[in-house]
């Protein structure tokens, strides 16, 4: 076979019979050099041109409106071209690369946006945590000391953990819980619970002002003092800052949250109930169960992932609660919280260090209930 036939032979012999010669590190560099620098240079680029386009409406002397616009427009598309682009480029390096890099295009920007805002600035919280009030001078752990002593911090525990928790929390779970099961069989079903759920679209400020109102010690505006007066006879009572009712006085403002978060527990509470068998139920009925036994050994049962999730989750805000505190007692009388010993101790004193300290332990107060409450979402179908 002369050397041509023998070239020809091999040019039309099936794949499998080719001699196929393994490609090695720098094959591969070779060929895919161009493209790995595309991909990179090409998102850069598209990311410096929408710096620039924003840093050029920043010194725009157009209204403000249009700006805004603008801004919106140049943010949203660039941000879905930033995407477009980045994934044609992926695309381009052969299937091996793309199935490695794609999931990267769309989690990576969530991922760094987290670790900017998040993972970033409590590693930084923790940081000042180690240094004096000017965050200039080390200190170690003295910060944290300090918040274990302090006796404004040991009253806000105080009334984080053996007030707000269980009354708060308790309350809000209960109620929530006793107004779904009796709304759901009732005609106004729906007009009830709109009512219950109306306080949700106020703010916490918001809703601290119109309490103010209500336990304002001028009868004449404070409702709650307008009765208190008709009924007894007596004075005026300044239910937030009265001394002879401390510590309870926390009570009245542990009376907004339950007002407010109850829509909150009732709404995903009424959508569980509905979630349970009818039939199972009327199988109860018929074996010969009253409906408190009914409620108790199948209805709670049944929900009761939904009951730990609501749970946790209410207590992750009333360890956290700052609104109500602040606009309606400032922290004062006796009712400081971890939340407002830090705004206080951060904003108010100056102290960076001891705020940070109070920061970081706040974290760790909510981490155990956070991880247990995702630990729950994760093993059974909670909603």
């Amino acid at each position: 076979m002369d050397e041509f036939t023998e070239t020809t032979v091999q040019r039309h012999a099936p794949i499998e019979a080719r001699e196929v010669k393994p490609r090695g590190p720098l094959d591969w560099m070779a060929t895919n050099l161009g493209r790995i620098l595309i991909a990179l240079f090409v998102p850069i680029v598209t990311f410096l041109v929408l710096y620039w386009g924003f840093q050029f409406l920043r010194a725009s002397q157009a209204p403000k409106g249009v700006i805004a616009i603008v801004a919106i427009v140049w943010g949203v598309g660039g941000v879905a071209l930033l995407y477009v682009v980045a994934n044609w480029l992926v695309e381009q390096l052969g299937d091996a690369w793309r199935s490695r890099l794609q999931p990267f295009v769309f989690v990576g920007p969530a991922i760094a946006i987290l670790f900017w805002y998040l993972a970033f600035p409590t590693v930084r919280t923790f940081y000042l945590s180690l240094l004096d009030r000017n965050a200039q001078n080390f200190v170690g752990l003295a910060n944290y000391q300090a918040v274990f002593t302090d006796r404004n911090m040991f009253i806000a525990f105080r009334n984080n953990v053996l007030l707000w928790i269980p009354f708060g929390a308790l309350f809000t779970v209960v109620f929530g819980l006793l107004v779904a099961v009796l709304a759901d069989r009732s005609r106004y079903e729906r007009l009830a619970k709109s009512l219950i759920f109306m306080p949700m679209a106020i703010s916490m400020v918001g809703a601290g002002v119109i309490w103010n109102m209500i336990y304002a010690v001028n009868p004449n505006i404070g409702m709650l003092n307008a009765i208190y007066t008709s009924l007894t006879g007596n004075q005026p009572v300044a239910w937030k800052a009265a001394s002879e009712i401390a510590p309870w006085n926390n009570l009245f403002l542990i009376v907004v949250m339950i007002w407010l978060q109850t829509g909150f527990a009732m709404t995903i509470f009424s959508a569980a109930i509905k979630g349970i068998p009818t039939e199972l139920m009327e199988a109860g009925r018929v074996d010969g169960a009253n409906e408190v036994q009914i409620f108790f050994r199948i209805m709670l049962p049944y929900i009761r992932g939904t009951v730990i999730t609501v749970t946790t989750t209410v207590i992750i805000f009333t360890l956290k609660i700052f609104d109500v505190v602040q606009v309606m007692t400032g922290g004062q009388f006796g009712t400081q919280v971890i939340a407002t010993q830090f705004y206080r101790e951060l904003f108010t004193n100056q102290n960076s260090g001891y705020g940070s300290a109070i920061a970081i332990v706040l974290l760790i107060a909510v981490l155990p209930v956070m991880v247990y409450n995702l630990k729950q979402f994760s093993e059974r179908e909670a909603f």
